[in-house]
């Protein structure tokens, strides 16, 4: 049958009719609605309690601060395992394929959670299967918001990556609702059977340009716009701009998901916030999470990587020390925001700087390898977090371990040169 959605006229392609010229903007929407599903995972913390409840009391098992968040850090880190895999699929079976196979995965992975009889099975349910499932899908439409925006490339992958970080508004406070209505396994099969359905729905009319097809008014090469390769995957991991960016965005990564992982007991038991209001923060948390990826691409495009970087480290360390330091329920919800913005923000900083360092061409794969730095954060920061609550009975000492390490990413930016 034929695709009506998608013109592949190499001069003028179109969609639905509509010029490339505007009609590309419907995929970034589209790709930003695919991240607001894929993106459930932030809202994480909204389970911990219920899961907690459930083991225990429902279950008869006894399980830690740290058990229970490790089906989120397994999650990420399958994420993040898929990337870099799929990779190389994106350009033989194209994103639309690709999106489907994601989106199928991540539902399951939602729905078979939802019969978990111990956390060892939730870590494999929910946290191999939907992460794997997010991992696949994840790339796709911020490859295609890369190609199809070669003049506006930050800003565009961010506005594609807002969905993601944004995705906790939503799910976190509809979660709450349905986990009273019909508890948190019920809550697993809702979002699930939601997430399967829509993905599959959104990644029809996913395409990338056709071959040395450029915006008008473009003033780079057709050939950079249709993403021949200036920088293959192996001389991309013998350049030092790859291990400062690669350890940049650990460190970024890792700050940000210590900090989403634990936001909502963090309010609770540190400064005395309301169960209630403690799940609607996290979803007005998840506003700075996702403004934060258009704002952060926008200034790569802007002032540079480097400087990007320097700029999102700062307030991450400002941020940690103040939560450390001043707990109190104002300094809680403007230091949450600010970890959550800039996490958001470096998931728009490392695939921008990924394309402008070593081009679009092997971008999938390029990417997919410096993203495994998120999955070493996914891993590394709630388990830091988890541990040092059960250590110390607090997660107050998380915080100023995150400002050391916002000093040692502030040094490793400045070898994130532009030539």
């Amino acid at each position: 049958m034929a695709d009506t959605s998608f013109s592949q006229n190499q001069s003028n392609p179109m969609f639905w009719g509509i010029d490339a010229e505007k009609g590309r903007w419907i995929l970034v929407f589209l790709g930003m609605a695919i991240n607001l599903c894929l993106g459930s995972v932030y809202s994480w913390s909204v389970f911990v309690g219920p899961l907690t409840e459930y083991f225990t009391q429902t279950l008869g098992q006894a399980v830690t601060a740290s058990e229970i968040l490790m089906p989120f850090s397994v999650f990420l880190a399958c994420f993040a395992i898929a990337m870099p895999l799929t990779g190389k699929y994106l350009d033989i079976y194209g994103p639309r394929k690709i999106i489907m196979a994601g989106g199928v995965l991540t539902g399951l992975g939602w729905i078979l959670a939802s019969f978990s009889t111990s956390v060892l099975m939730l870590y494999f349910l929910y946290g191999v299967i939907g992460g794997l499932g997010v991992g696949i899908a994840y790339g796709a439409p911020v490859a295609a918001a890369a190609r199809w925006f070669p003049d506006r490339r930050g800003f565009a992958v961010g506005l594609v990556l807002l969905g993601f970080g944004f995705s906790a508004f939503i799910t976190a406070n509809l979660a709450g609702v349905l986990i009273g209505i019909t508890g948190v396994m019920g809550t697993f099969r809702i979002f699930g059977l939601a997430f399967l359905i829509l993905t599959l729905l959104l990644a029809i009319p996913f395409r990338f340009p056709p071959s040395g097809w450029t915006p008008k008014g473009f003033a780079g090469s057709p050939t950079a716009a249709s993403c021949a390769c200036s920088t293959a995957l192996p001389e991309m991991v013998r350049s030092g701009r790859f291990y400062a960016l690669w350890l940049c965005y650990f460190i970024g990564c890792l700050a940000g998901l210590m900090a989403i992982s634990i936001s909502k007991p963090v309010g609770s038991e540190v400064v005395g916030i309301e169960a209630t209001l403690g799940i609607m923060l996290v979803g007005f948390f998840a506003i700075f999470n996702g403004g934060g990826r258009p704002v952060f691409g926008a200034l790569t495009d802007m002032i540079n990587p480097r400087n990007t970087a320097i700029v999102s480290f700062i307030l991450i360390g400002g941020a940690s020390l103040l939560i450390a330091y001043v707990p109190s329920v104002p300094v809680y919800i403007l230091a949450f925001a600010l970890l959550w913005g800039c996490l958001g923000g470096w998931l728009a900083i490392a695939p921008a700087s990924t394309a402008r360092f070593f081009g679009t061409g092997d971008y999938p794969r390029c990417y997919g390898v410096i993203f495994l730095a998120y999955g070493a954060g996914a891993i590394a920061g709630p388990q830091i977090a988890g541990y040092i609550r059960d250590a110390t009975g607090s997660y107050l000492g998380v915080f100023p371990v995150v400002a050391v390490l916002a000093l040692i990413g502030i040094i490793t930016a400045f070898f994130m040169k532009d030539t």
